[in-house]
């Protein structure tokens, strides 16, 4: 072919209207993405759990990664430390006991059973006791004392008394022993919220305790102490 002639069949194409198809930018994007958000495309994607809990690991390895590339030693540096955290968790957890020390509701120191004398409580104690269940021997024991000085009028009956206010208390009126029932309150708070375990000499110290008090002589309003006695 000419070179006459390849002009001629090139301005014959332009104008039967033989031009090359230029899309814009930004139509051909929208088109792409309006084809790709198909069903189709997407049956094997993650859901959303997925998804979450995805980012949620990718986020932990991120810390441990920063963690390891700041400890000391890296990665065996960071164990060491973990170690020695859980370590200490643990050893304060044997110190203190189970956290439901703070959890006591309104009836911290008397159950729901109803109202008991001090007599019936000792009996219980004492039964507890004989069975060598030292722990429910405590708590009855405690509850006795209690329940006694109420039937002496030393304490006031009052629903929701917690074992150290009665203590506490008491103490002011018997201060020859208010040492003594600060430690039988924390003996039934630990065996109660503690999650401690009580044996024979605690209970056996509620009890002699608790017939000491039984004959002790209340410190009277305007009365020092060493007019009593």
């Amino acid at each position: 072919m000419s070179g006459a002639g390849g002009i001629t069949r090139t301005r014959q194409d332009i104008a039967a209207g033989d031009i090359p198809v230029d899309t814009p930018r930004l139509p051909a994007r929208e088109a792409a993405e309006s084809e790709l958000s198909k069903p189709m495309y997407h049956e094997n994607d993650p859901n959303f759990l997925q998804r979450a809990l995805n980012q949620f690991w990718d986020w932990v390895a991120g810390v441990f990664d920063a963690a390891a590339g700041a400890a000391p030693g890296g990665p065996a540096g960071l164990a060491v430390l973990v170690v020695i955290v859980i370590g200490l968790a643990a050893a304060l957890w044997w110190r203190l006991g189970t956290p439901q020390r703070s959890a006591r509701n309104t009836d911290a120191l008397f159950d729901s059973t109803g109202p008991r004398s001090a007599a019936q409580h000792r009996a219980t104690a004492e039964a507890h006791a004989a069975a060598l269940r030292w722990t429910e021997a405590v708590q009855e024991r405690m509850r006795a004392i209690v329940r006694s000085l109420e039937e002496r009028a030393l304490l006031d009956p009052r629903p929701g008394r917690t074992a150290d206010e009665a203590a506490a208390e008491a103490g002011r009126t018997l201060p020859e022993h208010a040492a003594r029932l600060r430690a039988a309150a924390r003996s039934f708070d630990d065996v109660t919220y503690g999650g401690r375990t009580a044996d024979r000499s605690a209970y056996l110290s509620l009890r002699t305790l608790d017939l000491e008090l039984d004959e002790a002589k209340p410190l009277l309003p305007g009365t020092s102490r060493g007019a009593t006695g």
